[in-house]
């Protein structure tokens, strides 16, 4: 009987503490780090109680956003166009999109072949 070689699946190797990615740790940190600097915005108002529940909830926030997909289903235009998609590579895409003043470059490949058979049907 032969053994045959079965390959395994490499895309958990990289985890830091069991459920840390290398990037979803540092969206974590960031997103603890955005709710910190909240924090001390509360503290100027005096609402010093918000410490632990703001890095907790922003650090949420940041793991969910390195981890998670948008998930694939029809109901929204949102999800039938990204579905899949991990969330960060969506944000990154619109943020684009938005720095260019909502235009969009598409290369298509055979343009100019398909415009030349256009003018020769015309003739």
């Amino acid at each position: 009987m032969k053994s045959y070689y079965l390959p395994r699946e490499y895309g958990g190797e990289g985890k830091i503490l069991y459920i840390f990615s290398v990037k979803s740790l540092i969206y974590t940190g960031v997103g603890a780090f955005i709710g910190f600097l909240i924090n001390l915005i509360f503290k100027m108002f005096g609402i010093n109680k918000a410490f632990i529940p703001l890095i907790l909830i922003f650090g949420g926030i940041g793991y969910a956003i390195a981890t998670l997909r948008v998930p694939d289903t029809n109901s929204f235009e949102i999800t039938r166009k990204t579905g899949g998609e991990k969330i960060d590579e969506v944000i990154k895409r619109w943020f684009l999109f938005k720095m260019k003043h909502g235009k969009i470059y598409i290369y298509k490949e055979n343009v100019l072949e398909n415009y030349e058979e256009g003018t020769k049907d015309e003739q």
